[in-house]
């Protein structure tokens, strides 16, 4: 969906003002009772929703960022819109620079493109070896995935305990659709992504994103050379998971 195409109606107003109270007494209970608590913002189109609610309302949850290194210039820049439209100067985590390189050297710079596990290791070197590192010492994450956003996301619910990591995980909008995002985003002139409106619904690394066509799954953007029952980077799988 191109968010510049949306048209707030007063019924998708309505109903995105009762998922945002839900979604804020969330935070707000998470901020009381699993402190110290975490927000891992990836940038995208909902995490600009929760990035808004935990900034405008002053909630104690720390946000951060994973850089991997390959992130299109426009995620770049919408990092630096944070610091002047909110004052937020992200907390960025960044790959260990060892095994990168040895990665590298052994596979090549693309090497993703080879092969589900090459794939999946370069997002664990760039992603998730990070992500543990952000998490740890913490009680609770918080992220914004949506529960249609993939095959692979069907089931999710509010709240889970993160095996993997050993903390609470909570998805504040795991039951808003697309259209709700936008609606919240353009009400309150949330900054967001310019790759949204070429198309681009999921954002991650540039190498492994692209605009997807009309019709098109909201996923089917990213990995797309990929089954769609792969494409997970690792960070919100369970051990033992694919």
């Amino acid at each position: 969906m191109n968010p510049k195409l949306l048209t707030v109606t007063p019924e998708l107003s309505e109903r995105t003002a009762v998922k945002t109270a839900a979604a804020l007494a969330l935070l707000r209970h998470v901020a009381q009772n699993y402190s110290p608590a975490v927000f891992a913002n990836s940038l995208g189109a909902e995490d600009m929703v929760l990035t808004d609610l935990i900034c405008k309302n002053q909630l104690p949850i720390e946000i951060f960022s994973l850089d991997t290194g390959r992130l299109p210039s426009e995620t770049y820049d919408l990092m630096a819109e944070l610091d002047r439209h909110y004052g937020l100067k992200l907390k960025i985590y960044y790959p260990q620079a060892e095994p990168l390189e040895r990665y590298v050297r052994q596979h090549g710079i693309n090497a993703f493109y080879d092969s589900v596990d090459l794939r999946k290791a370069c997002c664990h070197l760039r992603k998730v070896e990070p992500l543990q590192r952000a998490l740890s010492g913490q009680r609770a994450w918080i992220t914004g995935m949506r529960a249609e956003q993939a095959a692979t996301r069907g089931q999710l619910a509010q709240q889970t305990y993160d095996e993997s990591n050993a903390l609470e995980k909570f998805n504040p909008l795991a039951d808003w659709s697309e259209q709700e995002v936008w609606a919240y985003l353009k009400t309150h002139a949330v900054p967001y992504n310019p790759l949204h409106e070429a198309f681009y619904p999921s954002i991650g690394c540039a190498p492994c994103t692209r605009a997807i066509s009309p019709g098109e799954d909201i996923r089917a953007g990213r990995w797309w050379w990929e089954n769609p029952q792969t494409k997970e980077c690792g960070l919100h799988i369970k051990r033992g998971g694919t």
